[in-house]
């Protein structure tokens, strides 16, 4: 009876369903299993779909067409313990799929569900997957905005702090997500996260510690976070960091925050006090650091690099053993253990980095970093030599370092890296020295001591763009010295430069160009350039967009257009009619093209009467010029040679100024062996007449001699005909005028010498007026008959240009150019101004003269030359009958 009763008691009550043990294979019987009232099945649920979707990524994206997502959402704010925690652990493993969380992007619950996971009280499996959820969110841009508006970096910043590693990893993982926004990097600053930061690279776990070191770099990119890392004593730890080598391969990562907080002067002049700079220079040169130079008598050994920790799964998931990694410090003396060459790389662009600050560039200066730089550039590994190369380059803006870098043997290694293989390396070799040589003679000196001429020239002609207009600016810099400069032509620099100037690199043309402004500076290099075809290279660099390849281009026509060769060659190429568009263009117009216009004109004053109409007291008219009528602006000018070729036609003929003496009478009369050789031509021609002549009556024992002489006057006939044809080989030599000879000679026997400039004028001014058909009376210039006599002297010479002299009966045109070339002759100040209509005149400035004496003196005026109708007389320029001078 008793055993019946107690049977009765254990029996269920009728109201409630017996336990049912279900088994199911499919997701979706799971996924409606999360609907179920009762906390037990939903926590078994959610365990079975952590397990489902932690196998692949295909399930993550099944379960959530299936609709889990909201369900475990729901769970995750369970008032049950169990059953939250273990929809957390299946909702943060989910967050990996895109479309995952592109679902919880939308719910706006999600981001603030996630947070509130992270307090203190729930458990620690809820906090690493609740950081996980988070770090995967925070991947895109909007959620990271979320997730710093709900408070999520001071929540994470307490879970760094966690004993468990897999919370620490999750949540410094997220935080390095969120750094990337400017406004998280603040909030961590805020919620004092960067020494829980600075306290996980003492993890025994390289997962946490790269991730820390990747969340400290982002977070440095703050100057008050780089500020804060100050007082924490960053640097100190960072340096300590890189000296255990068993973390060799995190120090790329540790050098890299360093590169951040050496930007603030600040953070140099503390490193500077504190030894740490030498320190970190001595780490990552290989040698032994001040404070662990081993004591006499001590042997050394060599070390192992301990073994590493187990590394982290990715995943988030609880690591179930682990392994202890050795920190034990190296004992004093024993062997440095070489730096990995990314490491010397990043240490190499963290200085450059630094040095960037002319500040910064002191502090470096004085604590030797460039003896590190120049170390790294004997290394073996290309980018450790390219950064260094580049980090000199930054250091040696400072002058001191300049000297510095010489003094202490580092020209050496860059010249020999600019003969390497490798194109980065080259460009940052060059780009170094083109900084040391600038402004610094003593190592323009240096590269040359050191052969490195052979070596830039060479890469002038380098398919590396960067490379060629750095070796153009060293030899620029180089060509500042006179010394260095003619050694540099010696070595066929000037020919070498043609190559860059056809480059398509804007930055090689310009660089190109000012080189070769540097070193035409003389009239062979100038003439070696122009054989060579520079100068067409330098006109079609005019056509370019970029402003400064023409400002360098106008700039090198400039100095090349100073001697008239090449400025007839300029202006052969259209130079000059480029240079005048641009000074005409709004945009375009630069000084640069201004001056090598002037320079150009000034060069060629022929060209420059023709197209401009005007020349100043300061042109002086020489042998040579010439009078080519006024030329339209697409009219291509031609050269005195082109002119004298021309065919006879009726058009305005081309006045001549030559004075020079007759060259083939010249040749004759310092050559007195052609004189011989004609006179002797004269006798043996007159003696074999005669002896033609006396021949006939004369025995045949006379005919041998007549033989002999006849092959004597056929030799002499044969040796006049090779004279002949040399003197047509000859260069050409344009028609002189004697009668311009003698002009010049009455003017300074009669008119040089008298006693003022204005009695000067005058008499000059009747001179030319007496040699071009005198004075003419108001109105009767139609009447006046100077066409017809001209064109007679073109039919006499057979050609359309004549020399001045030549003409006897002259107007306007005529009487004006030959009272410039006589003034000029004289130095007496005079301008030539072409006006329309065979107009032109000649302005003087002269002070008018009183008869009163002890009048007071007045400053020169200009006066207009009356050369037609009262000839010497003299009228002001803006008086009416000067501008009738002008017109009429």
């Amino acid at each position: 009876m008793g055993k019946k009763v107690k049977e009765e008691k254990k029996a269920p009550p009728d109201d409630v369903f017996d336990t049912l043990a279900v088994e199911s294979r499919q997701a979706g019987t799971v996924v409606l299993m999360l609907s179920s009232p009762e906390e037990d099945v939903q926590s078994k649920a959610c365990e079975a779909i952590y397990k489902f979707v932690d196998k692949c990524d295909e399930n993550k994206k099944q379960l959530l067409d299936l609709g889990a997502g909201e369900a475990l959402l729901k769970l995750m704010q369970s008032e049950d313990r169990i059953v939250r925690r273990n929809a957390c652990m299946a909702m943060g493993v989910m967050t990996a799929n895109p479309d995952v969380r592109k679902f919880l992007r939308k719910r706006e619950e999600s981001v603030p569900a996630f947070i509130q996971l992270l307090a203190p009280e729930e458990d620690t499996v809820v906090h690493e997957f609740s950081a996980l959820g988070l770090s995967n969110m925070a991947t895109e841009f909007s959620s990271k905005a979320t997730i710093f508006e709900g408070g999520g970096v001071e929540a994470l910043v307490k879970c760094l702090n966690s004993s468990d590693p897999d919370v620490q990893k999750n949540s410094v993982e997220a935080l390095a997500q969120l750094l990337l926004d400017y406004q998280s990097r603040a909030a961590i600053r805020d919620a004092d996260g960067l020494n829980p930061l600075l306290e996980l690279l003492k993890s025994e776990f390289a997962i946490i510690q790269k991730l820390s070191l990747l969340a400290l770099d982002r977070a440095s990119q703050d100057s008050e976070n780089r500020s804060a890392l100050r007082e924490l004593e960053a640097m100190s730890l960072l340096i300590d960091f890189v000296a255990h080598p068993e973390w060799n391969d995190l120090h790329v990562m540790a050098v890299m925050v360093l590169s951040n907080l050496l930007e603030d002067i600040e953070s140099l002049e503390l490193i500077k006090e504190t030894g740490g700079l030498k320190r970190l220079v001595a780490l990552i040169t290989d040698q032994v650091p001040p404070e662990e130079e081993p004591k006499a008598g001590t042997g050394k050994g060599e070390k192992k690099a301990g073994s590493r920790a187990a590394k982290k799964s990715a995943k988030g998931s609880k690591s179930g053993k682990k392994e202890e990694s050795e920190k034990e410090e190296p004992p004093p003396g024993e062997a440095i253990i070489p730096t990995l060459p990314d490491v010397k790389m990043c240490a190499a662009k963290a200085i450059a980095r630094s040095a960037k600050s002319a500040e910064n560039r002191k502090i470096l200066h004085e604590q030797e970093a460039e003896k590190m730089l120049i170390h790294l550039l004997s290394h073996e590994s290309t980018d450790v030599q390219t950064a260094a190369a580049q980090a000199l380059g930054i250091m040696s803006e400072n002058l001191l370092s300049k000297d510095s870098i010489r003094e202490w043997e580092g020209m050496q290694p860059l010249i020999k890296l600019c003969g390497s293989d490798n194109g980065d390396v080259k460009e940052a070799a060059t780009l170094a020295l083109a900084n040391l040589t600038s402004g610094n003679s003593s190592n323009c000196q240096e590269v040359s001591t050191l052969n490195g001429v052979e070596t830039l020239i060479h890469l002038l002609a380098d398919p590396r763009d960067e490379a060629v207009a750095n070796a153009c600016c060293v030899l620029t810099n180089m060509a500042t010295e006179e010394v260095l400069r003619s050694e540099l032509q010696g070595k066929g620099v000037v020919t070498a430069l043609m190559e860059p100037l056809k480059s398509q690199n804007t930055r090689v043309q310009a660089k190109s160009s000012l080189a070769v402004a540097a070193f035409v500076c003389d009239a062979d290099s100038r003439s070696e350039f122009r054989n060579a075809g520079g100068i067409e290279n330098l006109v079609l660099l005019l056509h370019s967009g970029n402003d400064e390849v023409r400002r360098n281009a106008a700039w090198a026509l400039a100095v090349c257009a100073v001697d008239e060769p090449t400025a007839i060659e300029i202006c052969k190429l259209g130079g000059m009619d480029l240079l005048q568009e641009i000074q005409v263009s709004g945009t375009r117009k630069n000084p640069f093209a201004e001056v090598a216009l002037e320079r150009l004109l000034d060069a060629n004053l022929s060209a420059k009467y023709s197209l401009t109409g005007q020349l100043s007291s300061t042109n002086l008219i020489e042998d040579g010029f010439y009078d080519a009528g006024q030329i339209r602006p697409n009219t291509k000018f031609m050269s005195i040679e082109d002119y004298c070729k021309q065919e006879l036609n009726d058009k305005r003929p081309i006045l001549f100024i030559n004075a020079k003496a007759d060259p083939v009478a010249t040749q004759s009369a310092s050559n007195p062996e052609l004189e011989a050789k004609e006179s002797s031509k004269t006798n043996v021609s007159g003696k074999s007449s005669r002896t033609g002549r006396e021949g006939k009556g004369k025995s045949k024992n006379k005919e041998k001699e007549e033989k002999q002489r006849e092959e004597e006057l056929q030799a002499q006939l044969q040796k006049e005909a090779e004279v002949l044809a040399s003197m047509e080989n000859q260069p050409f030599n344009p028609p002189t005028d004697s009668n311009l000879v003698k002009y010049i000679e009455e003017v300074t026997e009669r008119i040089l010498p008298l006693a003022t400039p204005n009695e000067q004028v005058k008499a000059l001014a009747q001179f030319v007026a007496d040699k071009m058909g005198g004075s003419i009376d108001k109105g009767q210039l139609p009447n006046f008959s100077w066409e017809l006599p001209l064109s007679q002297v073109k039919f006499e010479l057979k050609s359309n240009v004549i020399p001045i002299g030549k003409i006897k009966a002259g107007i306007h045109i005529h009487r004006a150019l030959l009272f410039k070339t006589l003034a000029d002759r004289i130095a007496l100040p005079c301008t030539l101004t072409r006006g329309e209509y065979n107009r032109a005149w000649n302005e003087v400035m002269l002070t008018e003269t009183t008869q009163q004496p002890g009048a007071p003196k007045f400053p020169p005026r200009c006066f207009i030359v009356d050369l037609i109708h009262q000839p010497g007389q003299l009228m002001r320029s803006d008086s009416p009958e000067a501008v009738n001078y002008k017109k009429l």
